[in-house]
């Protein structure tokens, strides 16, 4: 299946939750949010959340200040 991180193509095997996506691209680490197809998937649902094929990934970094 091909799915686009941060605008970038990349070919996965399925199935892949958005945990092992993450771990698999050394980006499974505190203070990020990620977003499929314009969603915020909660962090208590990455190890469930499945990829499927065409689904677009953000990562954002959490900054706090104000």
């Amino acid at each position: 299946m091909l799915i686009y991180f941060n605008q970038q193509p990349i070919a996965l095997t399925p199935p892949c939750t958005v945990a092992e996506f993450l771990a698999g691209q050394q980006q499974l680490r505190p203070g990020i949010a990620v977003a499929i197809n314009q969603q915020v998937i909660p962090r208590s649902c990455w190890d469930t959340q499945p990829l499927n094929d065409g689904d677009t990934i953000m990562l954002f970094t959490a900054i706090a200040g104000g």
